[in-house]
């Protein structure tokens, strides 16, 4: 008896914490539970997310704890027992703060993205610069209190609890026996806990996530773990087999150039398997090529596709131009916009190309076969072109040309992201008719910001209504700058020889209970020129669809690795693409099939009426055609596929 008094006397300030830990992320886990009450569809759901909840929190606590409960069974053997104790006291004061800041942080994650903090998180940290003037100036509420409620919460645990409860500082009597019996019992604790399962693979997110709702499977963790895994995860981002299963390298092949609908004599070599070249619908001189990628522009916000109608300018040349009616988003961040649009790469779970080291060279892009063909090329961006690697990239890969903040003259209004759009289109008109002045076609790349996250707008540019919010304004004045620009467009020189595509990079938030929410990868899009017919498109359309397109419509003809399929063709095999964090959905028609990390691929019908998924049978060719599509990306990448054939 008195050995497991001893015993237990030694490992006491690790079980308190650990009961202190559990309570505290229970609480934080419950509150948000109420908060998102709406999403939660019975008793039952609440209740496994607090039980799977659990069993994450007591993971999270236990990698916490197990370097200091390595230790503390034998320093309780030496003269420095008294200062360990201090030194232990204030690690579980580290811990908690560390917790309570993720936990803090998640509300405005979760109106955000609709999710716990992810590796969305992690990515944004690298730009502190950015990031913090975004939140000062658009957050600065929401972060005060968040900064107020972490400091006094810490310091109330720490009077409250830690200080007085967790361990007095008073000797612990102990001898060698007692600290080794301490060691394994505490370890074994730790090492179970962390391991969260005695099967054969250790816990992981995929083994507590039950819903289709993404939301309330990210609930069933925790914020600080969800972040550390995503973490975690960045290694392995790279093979898309690790997360969705294995799908032999011919079989991928085989599925994604028939799902182009070229014949194979379009194809020119297996060392770059889709490889293939396209015969122009322009045959003559060739044009020049302007894409303007709208910052968070979803269809929801356009009077053509969408509720709110704050696009009228948008929606006039929708009705001018070639307007796609089921235009839809790959993902929900504007690298990967920019990777659907400017190389026509499929979305993959791993970060865009835009940031992965492989693809930094010779990777393929628009501005790689248009400087082949002697185009001029070039980026245009409003605030600094460092940011999400862009610079980085579209150097290495075919663009000559950056102009961005330091390069636009004497901007009128400049906010956390950089100069105005307005701003940026007189110097983007002023590029155009600079290119227009050679000897040699351009294609441009104009990429707005006024549209994001703080929402920093001119004072007296729009009329308003008391009720918009801030997003809603800054999206009315981003299509008063857009109108502006294409109006001054037409009275260029450029304009009779050019073709304009009107994009959004992804809407600007996601949300729904759906595994992936459909809805929220709908965006307008629409081709103006001197020579396009007006036209709206009902056919199913992805982003990775509008660069084959373009080459077309400006009569550029080359080998490129691109799998979308050229519009200006009637009969494509309509199929859209679309990643949510790890979860990938390939959708055609009104038939789609989801892939989930670790899980069997689940099956639905799109309703586009009422805009939900609804459960459908098991369709293996669909399954089939969705995972080699999923993986093509990974095995693009690593093998070096996707690139033009080398001179």
């Amino acid at each position: 008896m008195k050995t497991i008094r001893s015993t237990f006397t030694v490992i006491k300030p690790f079980l308190f914490y650990i009961m202190f830990g559990l309570t505290l992320l229970f609480v934080c886990r419950n509150l948000l539970l109420l908060w998102q009450l709406d999403r939660i569809d019975s008793v039952s759901t609440y209740l496994t997310v607090l039980l799977n909840g659990f069993r994450i929190d007591l993971s999270t606590l236990a990698y916490l704890l197990i370097i200091p409960a390595l230790i503390h069974p034998f320093i309780l053997l030496s003269k420095h027992q008294r200062i360990w104790l201090i030194s232990l006291k204030r690690w579980f004061l580290i811990c908690t703060v560390f917790l309570l800041y993720f936990e803090l942080a998640t509300p405005m994650f979760i109106n955000e993205y609709d999710l716990r903090p992810n590796r969305l998180f992690v990515e944004y940290l690298v730009y502190p610069k950015e990031v913090l003037s975004m939140l000062f100036n658009g957050h600065l509420l929401p972060i005060a209190c968040a900064f107020i409620g972490l400091t006094l919460l810490s310091f109330l645990i720490w009077r409250l609890f830690l200080k007085k409860c967790v361990c007095h500082i008073t000797p612990i009597k102990t001898h060698a026996g007692i600290s080794l019996l301490s060691f394994c019992l505490i370890v074994t604790i730790l090492f179970m806990s962390a391991r969260g399962t005695i099967g054969h693979r250790p816990l992981n997110p995929a083994l507590v996530y039950f819903s289709t709702d993404p939301l309330v499977n990210s609930l069933t963790l925790n914020s600080a773990y969800s972040v550390a895994f995503a973490i975690k995860q960045l290694k392995n981002e790279k093979n898309a087999a690790k997360i969705y299963g294995n799908l032999s390298e011919e079989k991928v092949i085989s599925l994604v150039r028939a799902a182009t609908g070229l014949h194979s004599s379009a194809f020119k070599t297996q060392s770059i398997p889709t490889l293939a070249k396209r015969k122009a619908s322009h045959q003559g001189k060739a044009k020049n090529l302007v894409i303007i990628l709208e910052e968070s522009l979803g269809a929801q916000f356009t009077g053509k596709l969408g509720t709110k109608a704050l696009t009228p300018h948008l929606d006039k040349l929708m009705e001018e131009g070639w307007a796609f009616n089921r235009l839809y988003a790959t993902g929900t961040r504007s690298v990967r916009g920019i990777e659907a649009v400017i190389t026509g790469f499929t979305p993959t779970p791993a970060r865009a190309v835009v940031k992965l080291d492989k693809s930094q060279q010779n990777f393929f892009t628009l501005a790689s076969v248009l400087k082949r063909h002697n185009y001029h090329t070039q980026f245009v961006y409003g605030g600094e072109s460092h940011f999400d690697n862009m610079k980085s990239f579209f150097l290495g890969n075919g663009f000559e040309d950056i102009v961005d903040f330091d390069d636009i003259q004497n901007p009128a209004f400049v906010g956390s992201w950089g100069a105005s759009d307005e701003d940026l289109f007189n110097q983007a008109n002023i590029e155009l008719k600079k290119s227009h002045q050679g000897n040699q076609p351009f294609f441009s790349l104009i990429f707005t910001s006024s549209n994001h996250d703080p929402f920093e707008i001119p004072e007296g540019k729009i009329a308003f209504n008391e009720k918009d919010e801030p997003r809603d304004r800054a999206i009315r004045y981003a299509d008063l700058a857009l109108g502006q620009f294409i109006a001054q467009a037409k009275k260029e020189a450029y304009w009779q020889d050019t073709v304009f595509l009107i994009v959004a990079d992804h809407d600007a938030r996601v949300f729904g209970g759906e595994l992936v929410p459909i809805q929220s990868f709908h965006i307008p899009g629409v081709i103006l020129g001197n020579n396009i017919s007006e036209r709206l498109d009902d056919r199913l359309v992805s982003q990775i669809d509008l660069a084959p397109t373009l080459l077309s419509l400006i009569g550029v003809e080359d080998y490129t690795p691109m799998i979308g399929h050229d519009l200006t063709n009637e009969t494509i095999n309509e199929r859209v693409m679309m990643q949510f964090d790890k979860n990938f959905a390939y959708m055609t028609q009104d038939k789609v099939a989801i892939l989930q990390p670790e899980k069997p691929i689940m099956y639905f019908d799109y309703d586009h009426k009422k805009k939900k998924l609804v459960s459908a049978a098991i369709d293996n060719i669909l399954g089939e055609k969705a995972l080699a599509h999923a993986l093509f990306g990974s095995y693009a990448y690593n093998k070096g596929w996707y690139q033009l054939a080398r001179d």
